[in-house]
């Protein structure tokens, strides 16, 4: 670890990190080895997980394996995805393996290996809150420690229906818990809600099981009017660039957010190959195996009700193109595969006052740090939780490295230049070519 200062209270930090997920911890690689910028990335658990109960056989990644931890931003860093494959020594096996996309499993241990390769990072300790008193005082479980910037990246928490929080048991789960409480489901009637990846891939996984350990009937529930791949074509892609997400902000709050709803497919569409996999086992399963029981599709359906108890769950679905009419669903066992919203920041709340809000969310400035009335050059860093304010990207792994490049050089007092614009002219403000012929 990088030569201390130490407060009255315990050692001083230049950036203290709460949370250890991709977001903290690209910040923390970009800022590994710099002795101007001392930096210490705390986590609750005891070891590092990314999803560990979502990691079902055969997901993968939506997105280029470029969008790693550092590579966006600093190609040279050790702690890219390619240093990982050759640190591990695999590299080869991993070009000649010729993933048409990378397994998720596989992301997660490189995720893994980046926070045991980086000593400011550490496990094991949680936060309990943060003060500011000429510098930021964090109180953990075990000690006090200052710094100069805070960078809250806590992740995210499952979501579920309001109707559904009081029913959530083994036989009623999010799909975060799918790979934990899914086994022994042989035979039993299942409900998979969402239209998702995630809803996706439960479904496949259960159609998919041997026979013994197959439900007897899989209904697999959306709201949209039909299970929709990802738009994952270049322009689209777009928006997942720094000039759309600095774009993005300078809109008022309604445009920002019929955009994010108008382009949910964007980031939260189901990928086309699982799809094609989906539809080629239901094929399968109907017509070569004659198991015409087994599955059912309910696009263009809200489940407004849940009732009933463990073994019985009768779920009310209203069909979207007829809102008055009403349908029953009997299972027992429901999967909601309905997403997850920002975790909330309970160690901020003494400093809850002094922060600028945009309903549930901090309201942050063009460098993701928030809006408060402390001193401009100590700042609170807000890592993936403020969707409505920078768009689809935020919470997606597309812009965190770029993200984690303009905490640091807002902390740095320094402007590292940015990557050619969008060819879209997203602005009615003239393009400025950042390297004109001749330079």
């Amino acid at each position: 670890m990088d030569t201390l200062r130490r407060g009255p209270d315990g050692p001083h930090f230049g950036c203290v990190g709460i949370g250890v997920g991709p977001a903290n911890l690209s910040l923390a690689s970009l800022l590994h080895g710099r002795p101007e910028m001392t930096s210490l990335f705390v986590e609750r658990r005891e070891t590092f997980g990314w999803h560990d109960d979502q990691q079902i056989a055969g997901a993968t990644l939506q997105v280029s394996l470029f969008k790693d931890l550092v590579t966006l931003a600093d190609p040279t860093n050790k702690f890219s995805f390619l240093s990982y494959l050759h640190d591990q020594g695999m590299i080869y096996h991993f070009v000649n393996a010729q993933f048409d996309a990378m397994p998720r499993r596989e992301f997660r241990n490189y995720l893994e290996w980046a926070s045991r390769k980086n000593e400011n990072v550490t496990f094991g300790e949680e936060v309990l809150s943060v003060d500011f008193d000429g510098v930021f005082v964090i109180r953990t479980g075990k000690r006090t420690l200052t710094a100069d910037h805070v960078s809250l990246g806590i992740g995210s928490r499952p979501w579920v229906p309001e109707h559904a929080r009081g029913l959530l048991g083994e036989s009623q789960f999010h799909v975060s818990d799918f790979v934990r409480r899914s086994g022994g489901l042989g035979g039993r009637r299942v409900g998979v809600v969402g239209g998702g990846q995630s809803g996706a891939e439960a479904f496949l996984d259960l159609i998919s099981r041997p026979e013994g350990e197959r439900p007897a009937h899989v209904a697999w529930i959306s709201r949209r009017d039909n299970f929709f791949p990802i738009d994952d074509s270049p322009f689209t892609n777009d928006y997942f660039t720094p000039s759309f997400s600095d774009h993005f902000f300078s809109l008022d709050r309604a445009q920002r957010e019929a955009f994010n709803d108008r382009q949910l497919l964007a980031s939260d569409g189901v990928s086309p190959a699982t799809l094609k996999e989906i539809y080629q086992r239901c094929y399968t399963r109907h017509f070569v195996e004659g198991d015409q029981k087994l599955i059912a599709l309910y696009p263009d359906r809200t489940v407004t009700e849940v009732s009933g108890g463990d073994g019985a769950w009768e779920l009310t679905l209203e069909p979207g193109n007829r809102p008055r009419a009403v349908e029953r669903l009997t299972a027992d066992v429901v999967v909601w595969a309905t997403g997850f919203r920002p975790a909330r920041p309970d160690m901020l709340a003494p400093l809850a006052g002094r922060l600028e809000w945009e309903d549930e969310e901090i309201r942050v400035d063009r460098d993701f740090a928030a809006c408060w009335d402390g001193p401009p050059d100590h700042g609170i860093f807000v890592q993936n939780g403020v969707r409505r304010q920078r768009g689809l990207a935020d919470p997606n792994l597309s812009l965190i490295a770029w993200r984690s490049r303009r905490i640091l050089d807002r902390m740095l007092g320094v402007k590292t230049e940015e990557q050619c614009d969008s060819f879209l002219r997203w602005s009615s403000e003239p393009a400025v070519d950042k390297f004109p012929q001749g330079a």
